[in-house]
């Protein structure tokens, strides 16, 4: 072979080999220490607070009032959700073997009578509910087959 075959191969090699080394083209953080400015600016959206955030003042009093009622709480209802209420709801809450973390707790509100009042609901309004036959208007082996699926005897 001859040496210009061998070079024109050698070169040809070099070529090759260092082209994609410089074909891509890669942005790296500096290393100065110094931070490249941009001209873009990200628009912040304030964090809005979703859901309830604070207790009517209303709903208060009914809660302390209920609170004073059971004896967990002392004095009058004042409609400040203050740190007596707090105490005295999560105590009341411990008791019946709930959470205590998030105030006040749906079981403990039906528990002290304030649960929602569904008697304005449109399915409720008008409704007329039959009370049960009399006990000796069932078929008997009607009344048997009951007897024997609950695993009663006579």
């Amino acid at each position: 072979m001859s040496f210009s075959r061998i070079f024109a191969a050698l070169a040809l090699s070099v070529i090759l080999i260092s082209t994609p080394a410089f074909a891509s083209h890669i942005h790296r953080a500096p290393t100065s220490g110094h931070a490249r400015k941009t001209t873009h600016h990200r628009v912040r959206r304030s964090h809005r607070l979703h859901g309830q955030q604070a207790i009517d003042a209303a709903r208060v009093t009914q809660i302390q009032q209920a609170l004073i009622q059971a004896h967990y709480l002392n004095g009058a209802p004042t409609g400040d959700w203050d740190t007596n209420t707090v105490a005295a709801m999560r105590k009341f809450q411990a008791d019946q073997g709930w959470q205590t973390k998030l105030m006040p707790d749906s079981r403990a509100l039906k528990k002290l009578g304030l649960g929602a009042d569904y008697s304005n609901a449109i399915n409720a309004r008008d409704a007329h509910f039959t009370p049960p036959p009399p006990i000796n208007t069932i078929p008997a082996d009607q009344s048997s087959g009951f007897m024997a699926a609950s695993g009663v005897s006579e």
